[in-house]
């Protein structure tokens, strides 16, 4: 049986990656998706074992002490983690697995699956960032300065990921994301049915490796 394909999406806070995750979702169920563990408490709409597998303080330090992550980062004073298990099974069984991760997170996982495709989102403007995170309305001032500040640090060097995808219009990013893992599929031998590859047709070229047309 041949090997899972890993895609990995990252990028600062704010830019819309879950969205785009769950948008891409509803329309290929072939797709496995496996959430991050995390000691923060859930935003509005999230689902726990959805979106996050939502745990305590002394669960998420349990569970590391049993190796049971692929990696594990403290961010803005939460705990995440990627699960060990269910990342490996899925690769093991030969499944298309997507991850969405904050860029800390993104860049290790580069170092343990250095065959898996990473993909980073960027807003269209630092100053469309900044409304974005200020309209969550889920974080006190000073920690929305500081997700701000390390979004511009992240943004500066993007070398560690193999495509990039401007997030100006949610369903265009959604379009571009879909030609990119079929894409993948195709030069990795994996041929998608005739339905799914119809979509590649549909949509422009995504943003290629290292892009640099976002100002």
């Amino acid at each position: 049986m041949k090997k899972g394909l890993l895609f990995v999406i990252t990028a600062p806070s704010g830019c819309g990656k879950g969205t785009l995750r769950r948008a891409l979702l509803s329309e290929h169920s072939e797709i496995k998706f496996c959430p991050s563990i995390t000691t923060r408490q859930p935003r509005p709409g999230e689902v726990d074992g959805v979106d996050y597998t939502f745990v305590s303080m002394p669960e998420f330090f349990r569970r590391r002490e049993n190796d049971e992550f692929v990696e594990w980062a403290e961010v803005y004073g939460n705990y995440y983690a990627t699960p060990r298990q269910d990342v490996e099974k899925a690769i093991a069984e030969g499944s298309l697995i997507i991850l969405e991760k904050d860029v800390q997170g993104a860049r290790t996982l580069r170092k343990v699956y250095p065959d898996g495709i990473f993909i980073f989102i960027l807003p269209p403007s630092m100053e469309e960032l900044k409304r974005r995170i200020e309209s969550r309305g889920t974080e006190e001032e000073s920690e929305m300065a500081m997700r701000f500040d390390s979004a511009r640090r992240e943004i500066a060097d993007l070398s560690d990921f193999d495509y990039v995808i401007i997030n100006t219009d949610m369903e265009r990013a959604k379009d571009r994301l879909s030609a990119i893992i079929l894409g993948e599929r195709i030069a990795h031998g994996d041929y998608p049915c005739e339905s799914q590859r119809r979509s590649i047709d549909d949509n422009p070229n995504p943003a290629g490796p290292n892009s640099q047309d976002w100002v």
